[in-house]
């Protein structure tokens, strides 16, 4: 056999080998996107990220989260508008990385998750069971909408 044909049978066994690989790719069920609006948080949670917010983020965002001459509000319109479309991984390397801002990034990923979830309660998403993932990775799976999407039919 000479290298060309060698080349092609080449070719043709790699192609066989992967075509039922993408059938199967294809056939995979899709993962069901979440938003806020599924509960990704506890009340738990919530409650722990409280005391943390008030003592590290309050001074600059003010206690009922509404902005101060600094910083922006973390709630109302104008948040919920400017997160709209984003993913909570998002918000959470936002936190993570940029606050507070005295010394960024001091916080545990479990207490900017905390804060993070204080925050979703206060604009009044729902309460889930499972409590909201520190990883950002897994974050970015969770679309943030600042309405609350039609119901599926």
């Amino acid at each position: 056999m000479n290298v060309k044909m060698r080349n092609a049978a080449a070719i043709l066994v790699l192609a066989a080998m992967a075509c039922p690989l993408g059938l199967l790719r294809a056939q995979a069920p899709a993962v069901e996107s979440r938003s806020v609006w599924d509960g990704v948080y506890t009340e738990d949670q919530a409650k722990r990220g409280e005391p943390i917010y008030r003592k590290e983020c309050a001074a600059c965002h003010g206690d009922m989260l509404t902005g101060g001459e600094s910083a922006p509000p973390l709630t109302g319109g104008a948040f919920l508008a400017n997160w709209n479309g984003l993913t909570m991984g998002d918000l959470f390397d936002r936190i993570r990385k940029t606050m507070p801002q005295s010394v960024p990034g001091r916080l545990t990923r479990q207490q900017d998750a905390d804060i993070l979830a204080f925050v979703l309660r206060v604009n009044k998403f729902p309460v889930g069971k499972t409590e909201l993932y520190r990883q950002s990775e897994m974050l970015r799976e969770i679309r943030f909408e600042a309405t609350k999407p039609a119901p599926k039919k």
